[in-house]
């Protein structure tokens, strides 16, 4: 590779702490301080070639803390580009031959230190989220020397907080799949000693799915869920796969950083996390079904409070969190359904791999709740009474749902849909 490179590392900017951990991306094996550090304009909204270049544009910020918005081509529309060019970002390509700009008509001074997430647009185009290395860095005691898995597309929350704690911590090596290399990421993580592996509900489903003996040849000691609600059902998946690995599933958001770490096996946390004020740490509260965090890690200008937008659900103890408030909660005839309660009841059933439930236009009603699925391979998704069909999974559903949250209709597809940002439209 030959990105053109800046100046080496002053005394102003020296070399990040987990400098000589091991990188694999793109086959080749590297280490941070084997990287260029590439020339870029500042203020920079870079779009990566390839993860390899992510990479760089990470390094390079931390060694000179260039005020950078990373992210990849796919994920920058055309009115995206232009609201950056408009905010004073130079935006180009981050490719072999450097950055290809195109810069602002009003060009600006740069925030030294400043990084910028783009949200995933869960609750509509996506926006911006000012961070630094620092909010980002959310571990901060000495680890274990593992050997992390990152699937996650450059630039996103979940891909920073990876990249942080290798870039952080000695002992902390990456391998990093592209993703065209996401359908056989099992092979590649057993190749290279993976040990730890950090993905959303949908990427460890569609794993499972595709190749559950190849994921058990992955040596995992960590398995680490997030980015969407996540229930018991992949939870105990993953548990039969991996009896001795820990297992843990982590809240975070790019407004809030990382709020919830729940290592016990258990969906949902415990109800006496709320509202507990610990120096240093999120406070947890509910406020009409919302969740709602006060976190030391929140992004620029978003201290105090912040209303999530995710639903939650008190049930046993544990507060659950079933997904987005805009799209959670679904009318029918006057009565309240959460598409994640039913979706987790649809989960349960030994045949399902997937599903998504969403809320359709119906006379009278208003509303009716509609499923999609995917069944579990052949061998896998036969119970006692066989392959399940529509009817079979609506019987399911009404012995555990009251009459007006079962599924009218439920959809089978035969493969696991999936985001760039690794998670389902759910």
């Amino acid at each position: 590779m030959t990105v053109a490179t800046s100046r080496h590392p002053t005394a102003g900017h020296p070399e990040p702490a987990g400098v000589d951990n091991r990188l694999v991306v793109g086959g080749a094996a590297l280490t941070w301080r084997s990287l260029p550090t590439p020339a870029l304009p500042d203020p920079a909204a870079v779009l990566a070639h390839s993860a390899v270049h992510a990479l760089t544009a990470a390094r390079q910020h931390a060694v000179h803390g260039t005020e950078l918005l990373l992210s990849t081509a796919s994920r920058v529309d055309a009115a995206m580009r232009a609201e950056l060019l408009e905010a004073g970002f130079t935006v180009g390509v981050l490719d072999d031959d450097g950055v290809h700009p195109t810069p602002p008509a009003r060009p600006r001074a740069a925030e030294p230190g400043r990084l910028w997430l783009l949200t995933s647009g869960s609750t509509g185009r996506p926006k911006r989220v000012g961070h630094t290395l620092d909010t980002l860095t959310t571990v901060r005691a000495d680890q274990p020397d593992r050997t992390w898995l990152c699937p996650y597309a450059p630039g996103t929350y979940a891909w920073w907080q990876v990249v942080t704690l290798s870039l952080t911590q000695p002992g902390q090596h990456l391998v990093v799949v592209e993703p065209d290399e996401l359908d056989d990421w099992p092979a590649v993580a057993a190749a290279h000693g993976v040990d730890a592996a950090s993905g959303t509900p949908t990427f460890w489903r569609r794993t499972l799915y595709r190749d559950a003996d190849a994921l058990a040849r992955v040596p995992l000691r960590q398995i680490t869920l997030g980015g969407e609600p996540v229930d018991q059902a992949i939870l105990d998946q993953l548990r039969e796969v991996f009896p001795t690995a820990r297992i843990s599933w982590i809240y975070a958001s790019s407004e809030v950083g990382a709020s919830i770490v729940v290592h016990d096996g258990r969906a949902g946390f415990p109800v006496d996390w709320l509202d507990r004020a610990t120096p240093g740490r999120p406070t947890l509260s509910v406020r009409d079904d919302e969740l709602v965090v006060t976190s030391p890690y929140h992004g620029a200008g978003l201290a105090g409070p912040v209303r999530t937008g995710d639903r939650v659900q008190v049930l046993d103890g544990r507060v659950l969190i079933t997904g987005r408030l805009d799209s959670d909660e679904i009318n029918v005839g006057g009565s309240k359904v959460s598409a994640g309660v039913v979706r987790g009841v649809l989960a349960e059933h030994p045949a399902v791999a997937w599903s998504r439930v969403t809320g359709r236009r119906a006379p009278v009603l208003g509303r009716m709740v509609v499923a999609e699925v995917v069944l579990a391979p052949a061998g896998v998704a036969s119970t006692d009474t066989g392959v399940p069909d529509e009817a079979a999974l609506v019987r399911w559903c009404a012995d555990r749902l009251p009459e007006h949250a079962v599924p009218r209709r439920i959809r089978v597809l035969t493969d696991i849909p999936v985001k760039e940002t690794l998670k389902s439209d759910v």
